[in-house]
């Protein structure tokens, strides 16, 4: 097993493109192995990593079908529903509430609120 080539922050060659580099371009690595590194030193802590691919390499991205799209907003619709009062919320149901935000912290004092 080779290791691989491992760049500094911003000194990558061209040619070298980051998963969402290619994706700004249309592009996916198509399956393509990783072919360099690259690192971004952080204070007490280790580098931030990302893996660079060849863009001569990379082949264009699927084109979105009725049936993707669909199942893309299905997801979407689970991901915002409330397993407790099962309503969309309108936004993606937080994992460490496991529920609307309604649900997680009911008002005690009814729908008024307090009136102080």
């Amino acid at each position: 097993m080779s290791t691989l080539p491992v760049y500094r922050w911003r000194l990558a060659p061209d040619g070298l493109a980051t998963r969402r580099q290619l994706r700004a371009q249309g592009l996916r690595p198509g399956g393509q192995d990783v072919a360099a590194q690259l690192e971004r030193p952080r204070r007490r802590r280790g580098p931030l990593v990302a893996y660079l691919y060849r863009v001569d390499l990379a082949v264009p991205v699927r084109p979105m079908t009725p049936a993707r799209r669909a199942a893309l907003e299905r997801a979407n619709r689970a991901r915002r529903t409330c397993p407790s009062c099962r309503r969309d919320a309108g936004y993606v149901i937080p994992a460490a509430l496991g529920c609307c935000v309604p649900c997680a912290y009911p008002d005690p004092h009814g729908s008024e609120g307090s009136t102080l």
